[in-house]
């Protein structure tokens, strides 16, 4: 996860808040794991609001991908908002989802991001 963190910090990738991160968020009972996650939801360069594209994209996944409401509504924002991809720990959600995103975990993500940010410096090399 600090990879991940490290490319945020250097802008090297970006992402995406939405009214479903923030709700998530404000309803941890962690105070120390909130205020790390508000942090990093400050770098977001875009913002994805609960509309009623998101609602009814969240209803197709919860009925075609057995996948429940809040990570329903997480998968529907990006979704809407074309995100690239989508990084999680949770594996269940990973193996039930069958939409347009990349969904990856945080190690899969870095060794993609990492070989993909090599093989740019090889190209420019060459």
């Amino acid at each position: 996860m600090q990879l991940i963190f490290l490319l945020i910090e250097n802008e090297i990738i970006e992402i995406i808040s939405s009214d479903a991160l923030v709700f998530e968020t404000e309803r941890n009972p962690y105070s120390d794991r909130q205020t790390f996650v508000e942090l990093v939801l400050q770098k977001a360069k875009y913002f994805q609001a609960i509309t009623q594209e998101v609602l009814q994209k969240a209803e197709q996944l919860e009925v075609l991908n057995k996948i429940k409401g809040i990570d329903a509504l997480h998968l529907a924002c990006a979704e809407v908002i074309r995100a690239d991809w989508f990084i999680t720990c949770d594996d269940k959600l990973m193996k039930r989802y069958s939409g347009s995103l990349n969904v990856k975990n945080p190690v899969e993500a870095a060794t993609v991001l990492i070989n993909s940010l090599e093989e740019e410096e090889e190209n420019e090399n060459s």
